[in-house]
C-alpha cells in the first residue's frame, strides 16, 4: 500500500500533545462562538427571525472543522509531501471554478464562493492551504537553488502569480497579499539570501501597490481609511462605526451582550468586524487577553516548526512556518483593519469570525501543525530508546 492510499491511523496518545497550543486555540474558538452569538443577535433576528441563527451554524462549523482537523492529524505528513503538484492543481481548479458563472456564487460584487449541499465554501481558503503545502514541498526539493540564486528564489513566486491572478479576478486582494506574505516567510525560513530576498519583496510590494491603484474601489477604500470621518455617511461608515465600538470599550468594556454598535450600526459585525464588538464588550483587558492567546498560538506553532527543523524534517518545518505565519498575519491584519491602521481587506479573524470556510480551514491547519508536533515527539522518543 502506498503512502497516498494509507488509511487514517489514530496516533498513539503516549507521545502527548502541545497543551498550550490546544488550550489557546480552543479558548479562542469558544470565545469566538460566544462573540458570534452576541454580535449577530440583532442581524439574525431581523433577517432570519432567530437571534441564534448564526450561533447554531457556527457550532456546526466547529464540529465539521474539528472532524477535518482530526482527520488531518491522523495522516502522516509525508502524504502531503508526496502530493505537492496534485495540491497545486487542486488550488488552481478551485480558483477557476469559482469564476465560472453558474458555479461560482457572487456576493457583494465578489465571486468567491462555491455552493455545496450543506455549506457555501470560499474557494480561496482551501486553495491557499493547498498552495502552502505545495510551496513547502518545493522549498525542500529545490532548497539549494532557493539558497544560492535569485532565479531559484523567484521561480516559486512566479508560479504563485497564476493563482494570484485568479484571486484578483474574484476579486480578493487581501487573500492575495497574505498568500505572498506567507510565501516570503517560508522562503526566508528556507534559507533565501537576504539580498535576493529583499529585492524580491520590493518587486512584489510594488506590484501589489500597482494592482491596488488600478481599481477605483480600492483607492476609495484607501482614501476613506486615512480619514473615515470625511465621508462618514458613505465610504467611511464601516470604519467609523468600528472605531466607535473600540472606543466605547475603554478599559473593561460595556459587558458581554451590551454592545450598541452591533444593533445594525456596524456592518459585518459577526464576520470581518467581530473584533470591534469584542473590544466594545470586553475593553482593553479583553483585547490584551485576545492578543496573548494569538501570541501563544504563534509561539507554539513556530516552536513546533523549529523542532521539526532540528530533526531534519524540512517539509514539516516549512509547512508549520507557513501555516503559523498565515494565522498570525491574518489576525494582525484583521485587528489593524478594525482599528483603522489598514484599509478594509475582507479578511476574517481566525477562530473567532463567523464563517464555515475560514473556521474549517484554520482547524485543518491546526490539525496539520499538531500532526507535525506528534511526529516530533515520536521521533524524540525513538532517539531516547
Amino acid at each position: 500500500m502506498t503512502d497516498l492510499a494509507m488509511p487514517l491511523q489514530l496516533p498513539r496518545t503516549r507521545y502527548g500533545i502541545d497543551g498550550a497550543l490546544v488550550l489557546a486555540a480552543v479558548t479562542l474558538m469558544v470565545w469566538g462562538l460566544i462573540m458570534v452569538a452576541s454580535a449577530s443577535v440583532a442581524h439574525a433576528e431581523k433577517v432570519y427571525d432567530d437571534p441564534f441563527h448564526f450561533f447554531w451554524r457556527q457550532l456546526i462549523f466547529i464540529g465539521l472543522g474539528g472532524a477535518v482537523g482530526f482527520a488531518l492529524y491522523c495522516l502522516p505528513v509525508r502524504v502531503w509531501e508526496q502530493s505537492s503538484w496534485l495540491l497545486f492543481g487542486l488550488a488552481l481548479l478551485l480558483l477557476t471554478l469559482v469564476l465560472i458563472p453558474g458555479i461560482g456564487v457572487e456576493v457583494n460584487y465578489s465571486r468567491r464562493w462555491l455552493d455545496l449541499p450543506f455549506i457555501r465554501v470560499q474557494a480561496s481558503e482551501p486553495a491557499r492551504l493547498a498552495l502552502i503545502l505545495y510551496l513547502a514541498g518545493y522549498i525542500v526539493r529545490r532548497q539549494v537553488e532557493v539558497q544560492h540564486s535569485f532565479k531559484g528564489l523567484a521561480k516559486p513566486v512566479l508560479l504563485l502569480v497564476i493563482p494570484a491572478v485568479l484571486l484578483l479576478a474574484e476579486p480578493d486582494f487581501g487573500a492575495t497579499a497574505i498568500l505572498f506574505a506567507v510565501a516570503f516567510l517560508m522562503l526566508f525560513m528556507g534559507g533565501a539570501p537576504v539580498t535576493y530576498y529583499l529585492g524580491l519583496i520590493t518587486i512584489a510590494a510594488v506590484g501589489l501597490a500597482g494592482v491596488a491603484m488600478m481599481e477605483s474601489y480600492r483607492m476609495r477604500r484607501i482614501l476613506s481609511f486615512t480619514n473615515p470621518w470625511a465621508d462618514v455617511e458613505n465610504g467611511g461608515w464601516q470604519l467609523a462605526q468600528s472605531l466607535i465600538a473600540v472606543g466605547r470599550g475603554e478599559w473593561a468594556g460595556v459587558g458581554l451582550g451590551n454592545s450598541v454598535q452591533k444593533l445594525l450600526y456596524l456592518p459585518e459585525m459577526h464576520t470581518d468586524f467581530i473584533f470591534a464588538i469584542l473590544a466594545e464588550e470586553f475593553g482593553l483587558i479583553g483585547v490584551t487577553a485576545l492578543l496573548a492567546l494569538f501570541a501563544v498560538v504563534v509561539w507554539r506553532g513556530f516552536a513546533i516548526a523549529r523542532a521539526a527543523e532540528q530533526r531534519d524534517a524540512r517539509f514539516a518545518a516549512y509547512l508549520c512556518y507557513g501555516l503559523t505565519g498565515w494565522i498570525g498575519l491574518q489576525a494582525l491584519i484583521n485587528l489593524s483593519v478594525n482599528m483603522g491602521l489598514l484599509p478594509t481587506k475582507g479578511l476574517t479573524l481566525p477562530l473567532l469570525s463567523y464563517g464555515g470556510s475560514s473556521l474549517i480551514t484554520v482547524l485543518a491547519m491546526l490539525g496539520l501543525i499538531l500532526r507535525v508536533d506528534y511526529e516530533n515527539r515520536a521521533s524524540a522518543k525513538e532517539r531516547v530508546r
